[in-house]
């Protein structure tokens, strides 16, 4: 069977996600992202036009200060205002048939054991189509809002992860066996004890009674998303995640990060192709070369940059306010981003770069310009490079996905580098696994039938 690609559309209930300023124009919609039909006209459209997922992305706190604080962030609406992913995706489920829908969620936010209880119950209403996207936290401001000093180490960050999932597997795939939901009216058995199972986990962070409090949902466990780039990252990805989201510079470079990341999958016991990539990808679109060019060069204008370098800052704990835009990075001396200033340094050429080059940088190292045609070929190149499915970023809410749908989406699918649309409604997993359960080879499914022996 010939390789193809899953679309995955990039969004979060807010005004200012990913290319700042755009909200302001009159095609950014995004800038009324309180309106529950804006999301439920695009969920549809979504479906209708090729897309497997809606990804919700979210943060639980401010970005890091810029100016010297985070006025500047709720002035400019840099993911804030922004509403909780669970509720959105439970109306967008209600709303359609076959689309996916992925929620970010971080391990601090709640005690496993009602993390579990939401997402089974989501899983249930949508009939087996909800993914998690596993975060960590990386905000200062989200750890304190959840009470704690600050941001915990990244290492510490990870064993909390650990024995989160820990809980998470035990309840959803061990707390109650298949057989267990009778609903029999004749003998009014509605479920048989025997089956269900308390799972008395006990670990560092988190004692947990059980049993889980909602009956086997289609996939059980939902799909499991995880964005980690750190050593320690790719690591807990390659153990844990059926779908990792990358934004790496070129096919060539996600070609070795796929390797490396599957490499890491089968020292775990798992196979390399238990685990499918997604390349967050931007789009601007012409019908020739000429007014691609000339609409990438429109949106360029409209882009907030320092709210753009305010982003990347803020997520770095880095006040790059302390700069104007136009100061070359080799004045600027802090830690953390030598990685970035050296890639921006490769990529300009004939004078010295500035930091509004890094802010143009971050708008457009994932941006592909050109015609339908032009834009099909590059994509195929990242199918070849071993890149499963793209994760599509938009500059306006819904037009930047109206307008991929209905002249990039046809001449995917005349290639036949789209998945075929599925006739009947399915599972998430199984439209991308062929499978509704999570495979066997993943940690998770040592714990089916592990508490059979436990009655107290």
């Amino acid at each position: 069977m010939s390789k193809t690609l899953s679309l995955t559309a990039f969004v979060m209930n807010t005004a200012s996600h990913i290319v700042h300023g755009t909200w302001r124009d009159p095609r950014g919609k995004q800038r009324d992202f309180n309106d529950l039909s804006l999301w439920t006209s695009l969920a549809k459209e979504l479906e209708d036009g090729g897309f497997d997922t809606i990804f919700l992305a979210d943060v639980v706190g401010l970005y890091g200060d810029y100016e010297g604080g985070w006025e500047a962030h709720v002035r400019n609406g840099l993911q804030v205002p922004s509403n909780d992913p669970f509720t959105l995706a439970s109306a967008i489920a209600a709303t359609t048939e076959r689309l996916g829908v992925a929620v970010t969620a971080g391990v601090f936010q709640q005690p496993p054991y009602n993390f579990a209880r939401q997402i089974s119950t989501l899983d249930h209403l949508s009939r087996g189509r909800v993914a998690w996207n596993i975060v960590t936290g990386y905000l200062e401001n989200g750890f304190r809002n959840y009470g704690y000093e600050g941001m915990l180490p990244h290492d510490e960050r990870y064993d909390t992860a650990e024995e989160y999932l820990d809980v998470l597997y035990k309840l959803w795939e061990g707390s109650w066996d298949d057989e267990a939901l009778k609903k029999d009216r004749k003998t009014g058995i509605y479920a048989d004890p025997a089956h269900v199972h308390k799972i008395h986990h006990e670990s560092k962070h988190y004692k947990v009674e059980g049993p889980h409090l909602v009956s086997p949902s289609p996939q059980r466990t939902p799909l499991l998303f995880q964005a980690g780039a750190s050593t320690r990252g790719k690591a807990f990805a390659a153990k844990h995640a059926e779908a990792i989201f990358i934004n790496t510079p070129s096919p060539k470079v996600a070609k070795s990060l796929i390797a490396e990341v599957r490499e890491i999958a089968v020292e775990n016991g798992r196979n390399g192709e238990d685990i499918q990539f997604f390349q967050g990808q931007s789009f601007v679109i012409g019908e020739t070369e000429e007014e691609a060019q000339k609409k990438a060069k429109e949106l360029d204008e409209i882009t907030d940059h320092k709210m753009m370098i305010a982003h990347i800052g803020g997520g770095m704990g880095i006040d790059f306010g302390k700069w104007d835009l136009d100061t070359p990075i080799e004045d600027i001396e802090t830690e953390g981003v030598r990685g970035i200033f050296n890639w921006i340094k490769q990529s300009v050429e004939g004078r010295k770069p500035t930091l509004r080059d890094v802010a143009d940088h971050h708008g457009k190292s994932t941006r592909i310009v050109g015609t339908p045609e032009q834009i099909a070929d590059r994509l195929e190149e990242w199918l070849d490079a071993g890149v499963s499915g793209i994760n599509v970023i938009n500059a306006f809410i819904p037009s930047s996905y109206t307008e991929f749908i209905e002249k990039v989406v046809p001449v995917l699918e005349e290639r036949g580098l789209l998945k075929e649309r599925e006739a009947k409604p399915e599972t998430l997993r199984g439209r991308l696994f062929g499978q509704d359960r999570l495979s066997e080879r993943h940690p998770a499914a040592k714990y089916r039938g592990a508490f059979g022996g436990v009655r107290s």
